[in-house]
């Protein structure tokens, strides 16, 4: 073993030397191990804290996206707030409209009464007039027009049957009588005149005239109003000219004036 000479010289025995020597490594063994127990507490530390610090990061990454979604949908929900505030004054604007509806409705709903009141009396008077006029008016068609009288009585009667209906009905029947004063027909009746039934064709020029004829032409004649009968008419000139018109009204041949004697109107006195 080498001994140092400066131990030698100041006095420590190798033994001493070699304790000191060890004490020594010793020391720097216990130093290094103890700074690399410091430095794994150091390194630990800071991977603790970088793993705080990511952790914070994702939270706030979190709570950012978050933030962005809620004011996203703040965005959203304030548009259509202020949408439903405008339909909800269109709304209330319609619904204004559709009340003062509602009050002119129920205003009308409580004149109906007075209203049928009057014009239901007044229905019952234009039926009464037109029952008149057809037994007055030139005797044609009288089954069916009279029996038209009699169903539009019995719908008047009706107690299911509303007013509206029965004006409609009624006026219906007016506008049927109207319609005869434009037209021109011919028909098949039955007549008895001088006692005797005659089956005719009978030719009707609007409400001018009313004429017959028989089958073989033997017999013409029209109906005289003032006389309120029917009078015969003589001549070929005439027996032709009421056989054109049943033709014409039957468009066997074309629309032609007519030569026919016709009623003379009753002079209002």
């Amino acid at each position: 073993m080498k001994i140092d000479p400066k131990a030698a010289r100041s006095g420590i025995g190798p033994r001493v030397a070699l304790l000191l020597g060890l004490a020594a490594v010793t020391g720097l063994m216990f130093a290094a191990e103890a700074t690399a127990s410091d430095l794994d507490d150091v390194l630990g530390a800071g991977a603790e804290n970088i793993r705080l610090a990511k952790t914070s990061q994702q939270r706030i990454d979190a709570t950012v996206r978050e933030t962005g979604n809620l004011e996203s949908e703040y965005k959203q929900l304030t548009k259509q707030l202020d949408g439903l505030e405008v339909y909800n004054g269109y709304m209330e604007r319609q619904l204004d409209g559709q009340q003062r509806e509602l009050a002119e409705l129920r205003e009308s709903i409580d004149r109906i009464g007075d209203v049928e009141r009057q014009i239901m009396p007044l229905m019952l008077r234009m039926f009464d007039g037109l029952e008149q006029f057809v037994e007055l008016d030139t005797p044609f068609l009288l089954d069916e027009r009279r029996t038209r009288i009699e169903r539009l009585r019995a719908v008047m009667e009706r107690s299911d049957v509303s007013v509206a209906e029965k004006f409609r009905r009624l006026t219906e029947a007016f506008q049927i009588e109207n319609d005869f004063g434009r037209t021109i027909e011919t028909y098949k009746d039955a007549l008895e005149i001088d006692g005797a039934t005659l089956e005719v064709d009978m030719l009707r020029l609007g409400r001018i005239g009313l004429y017959y004829q028989t089958n073989d032409a033997g017999s013409t004649g029209m109906w005289d109003s003032a006389a309120g009968r029917w009078v015969p008419l003589k001549g070929g000139d005439a027996r032709n000219q009421v056989r054109r018109g049943i033709r014409i009204a039957r468009k066997l041949v074309a629309p032609d004036l007519l030569l026919l004697d016709i009623p003379v109107p009753e002079v209002a006195k």
